[in-house]
């Protein structure tokens, strides 16, 4: 168990780390115990973050050429689906003279698309713990003075079933989960990860040669692409809260537009400049609603009420027995547009379309519809 700990929102939460330092640890720990002719109880890991790790090793098999041991991955108290899951490391000797050749195994999936982090065909093991493998590896062959080659095989065998809760099969990895980690720690309810997430599925596309891309915040948006606008929800990428990171990373690929469709619950906030939409950065929602339909003509009754309301559809609900609905959907979209275009999103073309379950679509940025039509074409 890792002891080491971070305050998040008034809370002390426990940090993990990641299957990229499990594979490094039990990489290492086979190695020292083949070359070194050794068992080993544990074995010390430095992560890129700079926090030293000191696992038990598990399982250790050892025969005349190779070693095969495990570390069990402690996602602390970020909730990860591989938690308590084990990594296995085979090493094997091999006559290639320096050479440390890395591959996945059972549990780890495939890359078949093009735009991750590894090219198709090679197993999903990142850059950064292959890096990890490859200098801890290293450091033991000259340690014990061997000059031969090393095999390394990643494998984790719970990952077959536990990968299909992840996003692995819609990003193209096939057969497995992904061997992850750019600091060899699990931050707790870390942003990083969906950002990261997010920077992946937009890689694709642009591997893709896609020059447009959708965005929806989550569940409601998925459903409103497919069963309204009649388009794969597949193509859409997940923002979660995270639509500001969204819209700059599609920049930073190089994309010509981005288009956001999702509820008003989320999307509101949008409008009142918040591109981070958890609650925890605020609720801005009635304060929108409310403003703009003053600005619309609403009386001070039809304020108060909004006010007072809780739920985006009551708010609405109210707008509409007002006769105001539209006047002030069109003011919102209109604000939605402003603070969209006045990011830091060079020339990419931007827009927005929000929905409500029970209202049905409320409004469209400028651009809208001109960013659907070219997402049809190219999807």
């Amino acid at each position: 168990m890792m002891d080491s700990f971070i305050t998040k929102d008034g809370k002390k939460l426990r940090r993990g780390y990641t299957t990229g330092s499990c594979a490094a640890a039990a990489s290492k720990a086979a190695a020292i115990m083949l070359l070194g002719d050794t068992v080993l109880e544990t074995v010390y890991l430095m992560t890129p973050r700079g926090i030293g790790l000191n696992l038990t090793v598990h399982e250790i098999v050892c025969g005349d050429s190779y070693v095969s041991c495990g570390i069990v991955k402690d996602s602390g108290d970020d909730p990860d689906v591989t938690n308590g899951m084990t990594v296995y490391s085979l090493v094997e000797k091999t006559d290639v003279p320096h050479e440390i050749f890395i591959d996945g195994g059972e549990g780890i999936g495939r890359v078949t698309k093009p735009g991750l982090d590894q090219p198709v065909g090679n197993a999903a093991i990142n850059s950064t713990p292959r890096r990890m493998i490859a200098e801890e590896l290293r450091q033991v062959c000259e340690d014990y003075g061997y000059t031969g080659g090393l095999k390394v095989t990643i494998s984790a065998p719970a990952g077959v079933e536990i990968a299909k809760k992840t996003f692995n099969p819609r990003l193209g990895i096939v057969g497995g989960l992904s061997i992850l980690g750019t600091t060899g720690i699990v931050e707790p309810m870390s942003d990083e990860a969906v950002v990261e997430t997010i920077r992946t599925e937009l890689s694709m596309r642009a591997a893709d040669s896609k020059t447009v891309v959708l965005f929806t915040p989550g569940n409601y948006g998925a459903d409103y692409i497919k069963n309204e606008l009649h388009i794969n929800p597949e193509i859409a990428v997940t923002t979660s809260n995270f639509i500001g990171d969204a819209f700059a990373l599609a920049a930073e690929f190089g994309f010509r537009g981005a288009l956001l469709v999702g509820h008003i619950g989320k999307l509101i906030k949008v409008a009142g400049g918040m591109f981070n939409t958890h609650s925890r950065y605020g609720d801005c929602r009635m304060e929108i609603f409310a403003s703009h339909a003053g600005m619309c003509g609403a009386s001070a009754e039809i304020v108060q009420r909004i006010m007072d309301s809780a739920m985006t559809d009551d708010m609405l609900a109210i707008l509409d027995e007002a006769g105001l609905q539209q006047n002030v959907m069109d003011s919102i979209m209109h604000r939605m547009h402003f603070h969209l275009t006045h990011r830091p999103v060079g020339n990419m073309i931007v827009g927005a379309a929000t929905f409500s379950n029970v209202h049905g679509i409320l409004g469209k940025t400028a651009d809208a519809d001109q960013l659907l039509e070219q997402i049809r074409k190219e999807y």
